[in-house]
């Protein structure tokens, strides 16, 4: 029995450590519905949590009351009022929400505190910071409809967020701001969620949502039966909504989308809708390739790709103006194309932003990279990096040891990535004899 278990443990384990190395450090925004608690679904989540805490994630967790709220309501002979999709927060409502708030960050704090042995909690260690990160302005008078104590997010303490952050603590925030006056309102988790997504900058926003996912695309005509779409680019879920009325409860189709594809339009790089229903669901789409939501993705971050033939006129346009002042050696369509196998590009919008070119020389175990190009429109944005990083990549799957760069302008930059100089007799032969001495360009070399 342990032996088939080790058959199954050990290859499970080596495939999630790629994902455990690419999210340490990272930060995810968590909306947790209130739903999700009255579900008793709060122990379990609480559990991964912690877990996905120790291996390096930064966590804000933003909780909803909804169903709290109204519990405490119908105890008072008191109706629970919506319009345009938010709660009418009379001074009752203020008061029931304040109460099932603070119940609900004591149980919260409580379920992080727990740490029994023969528990995943064992030894975990988490400490649960809250504060008025949040100040709020009201909605005011919609349509006619007084939302009085509703409240709308006017501004993120993204920095203090960060200082609790950075103590490794997991931030908890609960769905209320407050005005310059002192004044309370009652706020919708999904838009805190966003909101502190967006001004943080976060890698990941998540919800732990009462709905599966969300299917946009046509079902596959070959006969896929995944009843959702596990991957929707940007684009595609924009133009879905905008064909949708207005959402007016949780369940329907765009609520958690609207929240998802806004932030993703603020700078957030992936959101996601998760069912709180399947155990482990975080674990699930965090852990696992194909995941078990819906994730949101702004598809200008997967344009990174190798070139083709297609590539050729967008990559001479792209150089074209570095080859005229100097700072890269002139190429001509003859030769991009007998070598286009050998670039990698950035491309945004059907325009080729940023472009690079590895040529290998197996026999001194190194490889060039060539044309190294960024447009001046997206310089600042990481281009570079993300360029770099697929060359290291495509060099060290030719299992070559260095790549190295020849260059009159831009020694900083790469001396910035670990780059060291070394004088042009490093150079393997055959490069060696190809090298312009009047250019005097400076030999750069990155061990892999």
């Amino acid at each position: 029995m342990s032996t088939v278990f080790n058959f199954t443990f050990v290859p499970w384990f080596r495939s999630v450590a790629p994902y455990i190395h690419k999210f340490r450090h990272q930060t995810f925004v968590v909306g947790l519905t209130g739903e999700a608690i009255a579900a008793g679904k709060l122990q379990s989540i609480v559990q991964d949590l912690a877990m996905i805490q120790a291996m390096g994630v930064k966590i804000v967790l933003v909780h909803g009351f909804r169903p709290q709220v109204n519990e405490q309501l119908r105890a008072k002979g008191h109706e629970a009022r919506y319009s345009h999709g938010m709660r009418i927060t009379d001074p009752v409502a203020l008061d029931c929400a304040q109460e099932a708030a603070g119940q609900l960050r004591y149980e919260i704090e409580a379920a992080f505190s727990q740490g029994l042995p023969n528990t995943p909690m064992a030894g975990a260690r988490v400490r649960v910071i809250s504060g008025n990160f949040l100040t709020a302005r009201p909605v005011g008078i919609v349509d006619g409809v007084d939302f009085q104590h509703t409240g709308l997010v006017r501004k993120v303490d993204a920095v203090g967020i960060r200082r609790a952050l950075e103590s490794e603590a997991m931030v908890l925030i609960s769905p209320f701001g407050f005005s310059p006056t002192g004044e309370a309102f009652n706020l919708a988790m999904e838009e805190v969620a966003t909101r502190v997504a967006s001004e943080m900058r976060a890698d990941k926003l998540l919800f732990l949502s009462e709905v599966p996912g969300i299917r946009v695309r046509p079902a596959d005509p070959e006969g896929e039966d995944n009843p959702i779409d596990t991957e929707l680019p940007l684009a595609q879920a924009r133009q879905w909504l905008a064909r949708l009325p207005p959402p007016q409860q949780p369940t329907d189709a765009a609520f958690y989308l609207q929240h998802c594809v806004r932030a993703c339009e603020h700078g957030v790089e992936r959101s996601h809708i998760i069912p709180f229903a399947v155990d482990g669901s975080l674990l699930l789409e965090i852990y696992v390739h194909d995941g078990i939501g819906t994730m949101v993705v702004d598809e200008k971050l997967e344009e990174l790709r190798e070139a083709t033939a297609d590539d050729v006129g967008g990559i001479l346009q792209l150089i074209e103006p570095f080859e005229k002042d100097g700072t890269l050696v002139k190429r001509d369509r003859t030769e991009i194309e007998r070598d286009i196998a050998n670039y990698t590009i950035i491309e945004h919008d059907g325009v080729i932003f940023g472009c690079a070119a590895l040529y290998p020389y197996p026999e001194a175990h190194t490889a060039e990279m060539a044309a190294v190009t960024v447009s001046p429109h997206s310089q600042g944005t990481g281009d570079g990096e993300k360029l770099l990083k697929r060359i290291e990549q495509r060099a060290r799957s030719q299992g070559l040891e260095s790549i190295f760069v020849l260059t009159t302008r831009t020694m900083h930059w790469f001396l910035k990535r670990g780059f060291a100089q070394v004088d042009p007799d490093w150079l393997p032969e055959a490069r060696k004899r190809k090298y312009n001495w009047d250019r005097k360009s400076q030999v750069l070399v990155k061990r892999l």
